[in-house]
């Protein structure tokens, strides 16, 4: 009998722990959930952050070569202006060149106008300004505009630039200002 209730009394301490280990187990299962819950969430917002990040460099690339194409354009335009002012300038140099070779009056007065054309000339080119070449050549209105018609005196002559009233000029390959041009009809 002694035997029988230490048995018993084994079975009840073997429940007691066995219950004792199944709420223990059930503890640890819910701990889990929760553990692999949170890591999901963790895992979510780490990708969210990743994301956002992402995305962020990208606009910020983005505005950076926005900002650098922004910047070129303003100082091309701001080159481009000036250049322009001085167009007439150089218009009135040719002008000048021309008056003075009719003139048989200076020689020092056509070397020093020449000069200056000559310098103003060689700035400008190396801002990148280009003539453009008109006459006798087909009309392109890229790059003239027709003041006038005048009928051709051969028929070679038909649809080619006759004679340039104002000379057109173009900037890094950009018309800056059209050849004024009179056309062969």
């Amino acid at each position: 009998m002694a035997e029988k209730k230490k048995k018993d009394t084994v079975d009840v301490i073997d429940g007691k722990k066995l219950a004792a280990l199944e709420a223990r187990l059930e503890g640890m299962k819910e701990e889990l959930e929760e553990a692999i819950t949170a890591q999901e969430e963790a895992t979510k917002a780490s990708e969210a952050s990743k994301t956002d990040f992402l995305r962020l460099m990208a606009e910020f690339d983005t505005f950076r070569r926005r900002t650098a194409e922004e910047k070129l354009a303003l100082v091309s335009s701001a080159s481009a202006d000036t250049i322009k002012g001085l167009l007439p300038i150089l218009d009135d140099c040719e002008i000048a060149l021309a008056n003075l070779e009719k003139s048989t009056d200076s020689e020092a007065a056509k070397e020093g106008t020449q000069l200056i054309f000559n310098k103003l000339t060689n700035y400008l080119k190396g801002k990148g300004l280009e003539r453009i070449e008109a006459k006798g050549k087909d009309f392109d209105t890229e790059l003239h505009e027709a003041v006038t018609t005048f009928p051709a005196p051969s028929e070679d002559l038909k649809g080619k630039v006759i004679d340039v009233v104002q000379t057109g000029y173009t900037l890094g390959g950009k018309v800056l200002r059209y050849a004024k041009v009179v056309v062969g009809a």
